[in-house]
């Protein structure tokens, strides 16, 4: 079986990849990091950069865990998740969630929710 985490390059992914990380190595599971971005902003700040990719994937290593990292930019990060959750068979998701007001989550949606709803597995949202 398999854990996934949407990861993103700031306190929350960090919290989803500590607890995901955790999940994985207690079952001795392959760990599915998702980290994208749909590329509409010049900056997004939760894609990480590649360096960063590199020294997370190292530390997980490090750890013992089989690690798969999957950074790329896509169409719909939610979905990305969501696929990375269905192709590996994951047992859970793991996913950061931070507080938004209802206006907000209105605007601009939010990865988290839609995961939670639409996973085909259960999730786990962690704070940091």
């Amino acid at each position: 079986m398999t854990v996934v985490v949407a990861y993103s390059a700031d306190q929350f992914g960090h919290a989803a990849v500590e607890h995901g990380a955790r999940e994985a190595l207690a079952q001795k599971e392959l760990l599915v990091v998702v980290n994208a971005s749909t590329g509409q902003k010049l900056v997004d700040s939760r894609f990480a950069p590649d360096e960063e990719i590199r020294t997370l994937t190292a530390g997980l290593e490090a750890q013992g865990l089989e690690v798969e990292i999957r950074h790329d930019v896509v169409a719909d990060v939610a979905d990305a998740v969501l696929a990375a959750a269905r192709e590996s068979g994951a047992r859970l998701v793991v996913v950061g969630i931070r507080k938004r007001t209802p206006v907000g989550k209105l605007i601009m949606g939010s990865v988290a929710q839609r995961v939670i709803l639409d996973a085909d597995c259960p999730v786990l949202a962690v704070k940091p």
